[in-house]
Formats: C-alpha cells, structure tokens, sequence
C-alpha cells in the first residue's frame, strides 16, 4: 500500500510529551504485608536521628518536622491531595501541615517515593518556566489526584517505609503530630488476627503519645466491623474523644476530611463498587494529672 500523503493544509500532530509519573502496573505487591514479620528495615533510634532534610530539602533550614502521618498511605493518594492544599505543612506517608506516609510494602513505597520525585522535578520545571506553563496541567490529566496549581510543589510532602506499629516512636517526638490518618486499613477478617488491626487497645497509647492534644485521629473503612472495632476501642481510650464531622468543618477541616472520603485508591474503588465507607474521627485530650 503506498505512503498516504496529507491533505494540503493539514498539521502534523503534535508530539505529546511522555508523562513522568510512575505507572502502577510497574509496581506488582501483594495487598498485604505480616506488621509481625522481621522486616530488613533501618529505623532511627531516636527521633532526634531522623535527618527529616533529605525527606523535604526545601524546608531543610527550617528545622520543622511532620505534623500530618499517614499511617499505610498505600498508593499516596491522601498525601497528593492535601499537599497544595497545606503547603506549609510537612506530611509523612508509612509503607502525610509535612504529611508523612509510612507504608510497608516495598513496591507499594518505591512508587510514592518515585511518584513524588515526579511531581517536585514537573512542578519545579514549571516554575521555571514562561508565565501560564501547562507542565502541571499535563500531570493533572495524568493522575486526576494531582493539582493544577500544585501549591508548593509537592515539597512537603515525604515516605518512609516502615512498620508503624512497631517504631511510630522513633520516628516522631512527644505531641509532635496534628492528624493521625488510618484510611481502609486491613481488616484481619480472622479472630485470630485481631491482634494485628492497626487501632488496638496496646497501640493506642503510642498515638496518643505522638498525637498533641487537640490532634485529630481519621478513620474510615469500607468493612462495617472493622468500623465498629475502631470506634469501640478509640472510645474506650481515657486519652480521645469523639468529634462529629460536621464539628470539623465548622473548625476549617472540611478540606481534610473530603480528601478523606475521596482521595485514596481504595475509596474510590469503593465508590467504583457502590460500597459503603463509614468515618469515625477522635480528639486527642488532656487528661489533668492528680496531685
């Protein structure tokens, strides 16, 4: 068949630039990982040993440290939406205001670490960029969970990979931490494996030691008896109290808790699959001392 030619006056297609975000297909990880396995992981003695600058260099001289964590961050989801939104914020994501994300799947990290580094390497392009740039725009089309205005760049936010039920303290001081999130966390079906939940009575001191009084701990799960094991033990923890939602958005956290309800892969899937997902928040309170 010969070459077709192209019609007078007709322009070339322009050539899309390849998107810099990691693809998930190319992370493969088992939904699960055991939190009682000996996992080959460094974690800081301290948290006086974490050098929080190589997580978020452009707050280096700042000497702040994460005041969001959120704890099996999964694909990040949570940490790209409230990123522009609290710019100024540091969070921390576990394998997110900083947001940090603490998430102990290796693959399941290895993406939101790369994820990240896209986001900071495309927003700092566009900065540098003539005024009106689409850089960030493109990534939007890209993963719908990215801001076109991209607020500070993704620079505040951060993971590590690590067990967060086993060594939250080494990584965050005393009250350091304004919000707890634990956002469709595995539901260990079995009796057996209750004592792996995530929200357990043992547990819950560790929150409430890195938690300042007035932090908010998230919850939201899609497995109406996780929810009720969740709400019963927090309930029952002399240091939280439970706070409506409808009492945070009149406090400003309406942005929080949207990205709560929306923001993650598996909330969406829930929504995909016409689920349910039930919400429970709790105040970290003081408790006065008896002389």
């Amino acid at each position: 068949m010969g070459k077709r030619k192209r019609p007078a006056g007709e322009q070339p297609a322009p050539k899309q630039t390849p998107s810099l975000l990691p693809q998930k297909r190319h992370y493969r990880q088992r939904a699960h990982a055991n939190p009682f396995s000996d996992h080959a992981l460094d974690y800081p003695a301290s948290p006086d040993a974490v050098d929080w600058a190589t997580h978020y260099p452009a707050f280096a001289a700042s000497g702040q440290t994460p005041a969001f964590a959120d704890v099996g961050c999964g694909f990040g989801g949570l940490l790209i939406a409230l990123a522009p939104l609290y710019p100024d914020t540091l969070m921390l994501g576990a394998s997110s205001c900083r947001t940090w994300c603490l998430e102990i799947r290796v693959q399941v990290s290895q993406y939101v670490e790369d994820r990240i580094a896209a986001l900071r390497a495309t927003c700092a392009a566009a900065a540098a960029a003539a005024p009106g740039a689409s850089q960030t725009d493109a990534l939007a089309a890209d993963d719908p969970a990215v801001s076109s205005t991209a607020a500070g760049g993704y620079q505040n936010v951060s993971i590590v990979r690590a067990n967060a039920m086993k060594f939250l303290p080494n990584y965050f001081p005393k009250h350091s931490l304004s919000a707890l999130f634990f956002l469709f966390p595995d539901p260990h079906f079995k009796i057996r494996k209750h004592k792996a939940r995530i929200i357990s009575p043992t547990l819950l001191a560790e929150y409430a030691y890195v938690l300042r009084p007035g932090g908010i701990v998230y919850t939201i799960t899609d497995v109406r008896d996780l929810h009720d094991w969740m709400r019963t033990h927090l309930a029952e923890f002399p240091l939280f109290e439970p706070v409506e939602e409808a009492d945070l958005r009149a406090e400003g956290k309406g942005p929080i808790l949207d990205a709560v309800w929306n923001s993650t892969e598996e909330g969406k899937k829930v929504e995909r699959n016409k689920g349910d997902k039930w919400l429970a928040c709790f105040r970290r309170i003081e408790v006065p001392r008896e002389e």
